[in-house]
């Protein structure tokens, strides 16, 4: 399962920021539902996570369901925007 895979790859990486590219025709539920059980892994191991979909309406899911899990799930439109907030992060 790809969700159990990006979950090992956080696990390895930990403590680095994830950045999760949603390219828009793969926004689907499935996949939104994937990235949200990778925030909920993040969350747990203190892992800042950062998605990033071009798709309005994928960013308004991923915002409603990560707001009412109690955490924040940082949420980009943009690749670059979304790698160089991961990297400043990582600095700190």
């Amino acid at each position: 399962m790809l969700v159990r895979e990006i979950e090992g790859l956080v696990r390895a990486y930990h403590p680095a920021p994830v950045v999760i590219v949603v390219e828009e025709p793969a926004a689907t539920g499935a996949a939104l539902s994937g990235v949200l059980l990778v925030h909920r892994t993040c969350r747990a191991l203190g892992v800042l996570l950062s998605v990033v979909t071009s798709s309005a309406p994928a960013r308004r899911v991923l915002e409603a369901n990560a707001a009412s899990a109690g955490a924040r799930l940082i949420i980009h439109a943009r690749e670059d925007t979304a790698v160089t907030t991961a990297a400043l992060a990582a600095l700190v």
